[in-house]
């Protein structure tokens, strides 16, 4: 775990291979996410799988989570995997990025961009709603909306 003050109050874990997220921290980051995302999340199960791939504890590269916490309680978090696919598809998946309902306007989700392009390497995709109002941060970040995913659910 690496932890770094982001403000005067703020701290920044990042979770990767190297730096181990416990099964506790799993649990609350669920949580979080689930509750945070809305109706723009997963089920419990899935944001659960994500973390623990970016975590690499589950097989597979593995991945980056940064976790933003004021008074031991989690206000932002971001959830990357990777897929090492370059040069064919962006070698990272931002999977989930959300901001605690009561911190959102004040910089938190910016930060969390921030944090995440810094820290990973090569190209970053990520899947929004059309009407998912973190689309205009990704817009800011130089995110732009290069296909039309189709998908064969199974």
């Amino acid at each position: 775990m690496l932890n770094t003050q982001t403000e005067k109050t703020m701290i920044l874990t990042t979770y990767d291979a190297f730096n181990r997220i416990t099964p506790l921290h799993v649990g609350r980051l669920t949580n979080f996410l689930f509750r945070h995302l809305g109706k723009y999340g997963d089920q419990k199960s899935t944001i659960r799988k994500a973390i623990q791939y970016a975590a690499k504890e589950r097989p597979g590269l593995g991945g980056k989570i940064f976790v933003i916490e004021e008074k031991n309680e989690i206000i932002g978090a971001a959830v990357v995997n990777k897929t090492g696919m370059a040069d064919y598809i962006p070698e990272n998946i931002l999977v989930y990025i959300a901001t605690h309902e009561d911190y959102r306007g004040r910089g938190i989700g910016k930060k969390l961009m921030e944090i995440t392009i810094e820290n990973c390497r090569g190209s970053i995709a990520s899947h929004i709603e059309p009407d998912n109002p973190a689309k205009s941060l990704y817009e800011k970040f130089g995110f732009t909306n290069l296909y039309l995913e189709m998908r064969l659910k199974r």
